[in-house]
């Protein structure tokens, strides 16, 4: 039921991070962020299905996340140059990610190589959910506003790392508990800075409709 948990929560962060940033015409989700994501489903998604010739409930989960990772890309670039800073920054809007994006496949593919395909990806799913978590905040604090991201997102992130984390604890994987549980921390912080953020943002508008 953990792992169940899990698929349907990070499901929903994408599904919701493709509807809103297409209705408001922005990208949820860090380049960062985006690049381990995509970098790392599309990489599971082919072991299992042509490495282990295994389709396991992992395996769906791996490819169809991997395809709605697809769309959260084509919102980036879409709307991605808006937000660039700077005439260096608008210059180099498609290089930039593009090198993003070879980074972090090199670095999952180098996670295979040193541990393996099964320890592997459950490390880097990890790692790479801290270094999501602080990209999330960071993306709040520049954007000065809670564009693009929404309470949904915010807490289905939160306990879709959250469970398996539980479920590797029972396991005694003191890996996964430590990493785990900074990522909750982070997670925790950011769902509530984001709420602030949009608290702030309804005060404002209720005070602009009264004026």
């Amino acid at each position: 039921m953990l792992i169940v948990a899990s698929g349907v929560c990070w499901s929903l962060v994408y599904v919701d991070s493709i509807r809103t940033g297409f209705k408001q015409k922005t990208y949820c989700m860090p380049l960062f962020a985006l690049g381990l994501n995509i970098a790392w489903e599309g990489i599971y998604a082919y072991t299992d299905l042509f490495v282990r010739a295994t389709v396991s409930a992992q395996a769906i989960a791996n490819t169809v996340w991997f395809l709605l990772d697809i769309f959260i890309v084509i919102t980036y670039f879409k709307y991605g140059r808006e937000e660039a800073q700077g005439e260096l920054g608008k210059k180099s809007f498609i290089p930039w990610p593009v090198l993003v994006l070879a980074c972090c496949i090199v670095l999952q593919l180098l996670f295979i190589a040193e541990f393996g395909d099964v320890a592997g990806e459950k490390y880097s799913a990890y790692l790479q959910n801290i270094a999501m978590s602080v990209a999330y905040l960071y993306m709040l604090n520049r954007r000065k506003s809670s564009r693009g991201q929404t309470m949904t997102i915010a807490v289905s992130k939160c306990i879709g790392t959250l469970t398996p984390t539980i479920y590797g604890t029972i396991e005694g994987n003191r890996f996964i508990l430590v990493t785990g549980v900074i990522c909750f921390v982070f997670d925790v912080i950011y769902i509530f800075c984001l709420h602030g953020v949009k608290k702030k943002e309804q005060s404002t508008a209720e005070s602009n409709a009264c004026a």
